[in-house]
């Protein structure tokens, strides 16, 4: 096919040989299947940000730092310069959490170079090399979703032990792969976590953990729906206490269950919370009707 206008220039770079097909547009970007030399990769095209929500913005960005100060200067002024750099620094947020994740053994595509708004990484497939499915897509037995469920919990508390948190975790981006086997285990299907532009620090952002949970809930809500005594679970929130006593490792043993310690009702807090969760329905309304 033609290749659009953004991947021209990774073209004439030499990056990408020819775009093979378009994969998906979704709210934040476009992504292409292209052919880099004998290796058919994913081309992300990020999209402008009036085409995102700016109180998510606000709420995903909070606290990320840059090392220029003349574009943190500008950036907190809003000016014209600021908001092309504090697009930049949305951009290459996904590049450097797909790093740091993929270092930490995190089940993510390999990220391989960021050019001219455009992330180069690892095209996910399914056992027959076509590109991998989301979950939504796909139908699980009980015993399959409460091992898929294990599994991304485990990722949750590895991307935890590394410092980030999702920000936007559901069954709209998480792919069904093909992974090889690990110490002569057979190949076997499995999740893989994608679209990180929101991710945010866990110990620098103060909406962290609220974060966190919804991202737990989420998996708690779609595996529950194939093996219902999930939706009793709460790991969520005792990830996030681990985490913040200092106890949460990849090898700490998690129960799915939390008791809460008593504490006078900041009701101020529950009504945000209620306002967050309305608005979170609202959008995950959007996503599913855009996917049907």
């Amino acid at each position: 096919m033609k290749a659009p206008p953004r991947l021209q220039s990774l073209i004439e770079e030499g990056l990408i040989n020819t775009v093979v097909r378009q994969l998906m547009s979704g709210k934040e970007a476009m992504v292409f299947v292209v052919r880099c030399g004998d290796e058919t990769r994913c081309a992300k095209i990020y999209k402008e940000a009036n085409n995102r929500s700016f109180r998510q913005a606000v709420d995903y960005t909070e606290n990320r730092k840059v090392k220029n100060s003349r574009s943190a200067r500008a950036m907190a002024k809003g000016s014209k310069f600021g908001r092309q750099e504090q697009e930049a620094a949305w951009q290459s947020a996904e590049v450097d959490a797909l790093y740091r994740l993929a270092a930490a053994g995190v089940r993510v595509p390999q990220p391989y170079n960021f050019h001219d708004g455009v992330l180069l990484m690892e095209l996910v497939t399914d056992a027959h090399g076509d590109a991998a499915p989301r979950l939504n897509d796909v139908g699980f037995t009980p015993e399959e979703a409460r091992t898929h469920h294990a599994t991304l919990v485990a990722e949750v508390v590895r991307m935890l032990c590394a410092g980030v948190v999702h920000g936007d975790l559901s069954e709209f981006n998480i792919l069904l792969a093909h992974l090889p086997g690990v110490d002569g285990a057979e190949d076997a299907d499995g999740p893989v976590i994608i679209d990180l532009p929101q991710a945010v620090d866990a110990a620098g952002n103060n909406h962290a953990q609220r974060m966190l949970l919804r991202d737990v809930a989420n998996l708690r809500d779609f595996f529950g729906q194939f093996a219902p005594e999930l939706r009793s679970t709460q790991y969520g929130p005792e990830i996030w206490s681990l985490y913040q006593s200092g106890l949460l490792s990849n090898e700490t043993p998690l129960t799915g269950r939390y008791a809460p310690e008593q504490a006078d009702v900041d009701m101020q807090a529950v009504l945000r919370e209620i306002d967050d969760a309305r608005d979170e329905e609202a959008a995950r309304s959007l996503r599913m009707a855009a996917a049907g």
